[in-house]
């Protein structure tokens, strides 16, 4: 997926009431920018870090710029727009790229299941179970190498995980995908100190039968694109 406005550099200021980020362009102007992030951003909302912004003409957007990436200035970087995932690994899926779900020829985004919820993507092939895919994006890591999810307690995601379960026990595939959107971490780990109940959900819908997968990214200010699998390291 590339990023259809070329980004421009920029060095945070402060972000604020989850969605908003006051930011400094490197022509000196100060700028608010949206950011499309719900989560803690543990680690990745440091005043003065260098970010990089989408701009935008759009008449119906008050703010004219989005907050896309973190730029570790050390050749790594971090995705932090949650949609992204979703349209990088759709374009995947389409293509064939993850292995895993292949054999599936047609990709349904944002389909009704559950109680009153949707998911990522629906898979179906005649002669298949039908493959339920719940994506979330993973950007916390504390210690090198290591990407961690949740970076805060999400209810919703244990909600989820929940919803995959009864997927699973009715015959259907139900898998969990992690895509971690940095480039400087190899291993993944559920951050189960974070939250405890999340952790135990995850094991018992394994238990059950959910699947987990779990992909890199290769990131640029050009555009996201999905990377090779990763390991699984140790809860923590």
């Amino acid at each position: 997926m590339r990023f259809p406005t070329p980004l421009v550099p920029a060095r945070l200021i402060r972000r604020y009431k989850r969605f908003l980020a006051d930011c400094t362009l490197e022509d000196g102007r100060e700028i608010t920018a949206h950011c499309a992030n719900p989560g803690s951003m543990l680690g990745l909302a440091e005043p003065g870090i260098k970010i990089w912004l989408e701009p935008n003409n759009d008449p119906e957007k008050k703010l004219k710029y989005g907050w896309r990436l973190v730029d570790h200035e050390n050749g790594h970087f971090t995705g932090v727009d949650t949609s992204v995932p979703n349209k990088a690994l759709r374009s995947a899926l389409e293509a064939g790229e993850v292995s895993e779900l292949a054999a599936y020829q047609t990709v349904r985004p944002e389909v009704k299941y559950g109680e009153n919820s949707r998911i990522d993507f629906l898979l179906t092939q005649p002669g298949l179970p039908d493959a339920y895919v719940e994506v979330k994006s993973v950007t916390l890591s504390r210690q090198p190498g290591l990407a961690e999810f949740p970076d805060s307690v999400t209810a919703r995601g244990t909600k989820h995980l929940g919803e995959l379960e009864a997927m699973a026990q009715q015959g259907h595939r139900a898998i969990m995908l992690y895509l971690v959107q940095r480039t400087d971490c190899h291993r993944f780990a559920l951050a189960a100190d974070i939250d405890p109940t999340y952790a135990a959900a995850f094991d018992a819908a394994q238990a059950q039968g959910v699947e987990r997968l779990i992909y890199g990214t290769r990131i640029s200010p050009e555009g996201i694109e999905l990377d090779d699998r990763l390991a699984s390291g140790q809860q923590l």
